[in-house]
């Protein structure tokens, strides 16, 4: 199975944030144990070095390159990136870029907290609790 992790879920495994931890952790050891065939949007990365900017940058630098270990980075071509700009039915940019990131990738699903901000999504997202689950 290919999923494609979003943002948030990366997160709350960084950060142990609970409740949402053992889940998210759940899912990515899945990854790295490579029973899943993980992803990583492009753009995920700068977004998480801003995010995670109150963590020392040598910290920051080895938890995204242990990320970058298992999942394979996601990204989009020239049409692709001009497709998301024009998908006005997503409120979040970003979205967009998700989307289209795992269509790239041919994702079975995109695995977040904010399932909602994907109605209009051409591949289902689910919640990590819902992808565990699944298998």
């Amino acid at each position: 199975m290919v999923v494609l992790i979003d943002t948030n879920v990366i997160i709350d495994f960084l950060l142990t944030r609970e409740p949402f931890y053992q889940a998210a952790s759940e899912v990515i050891t899945r990854c790295a144990n490579r029973e899943l065939n993980g992803y990583i949007a492009f753009h995920s990365i700068p977004n998480l070095w801003c995010i995670l900017r109150k963590v020392p940058d040598d910290k920051r630098r080895v938890w995204l390159s242990d990320i970058c270990c298992f999942l394979r980075v996601a990204g989009v071509s020239h049409e692709e990136l001009i497709r998301a700009i024009n998908m006005k039915e997503f409120r979040d940019f970003e979205d967009c870029l998700q989307d289209r990131c795992a269509g790239a990738v041919n994702a079975d699903y995109i695995i977040t907290r904010n399932t909602g901000d994907y109605i209009h999504s051409e591949t289902p997202a689910i919640l990590p609790e819902e992808l565990l689950r699944c298998l």
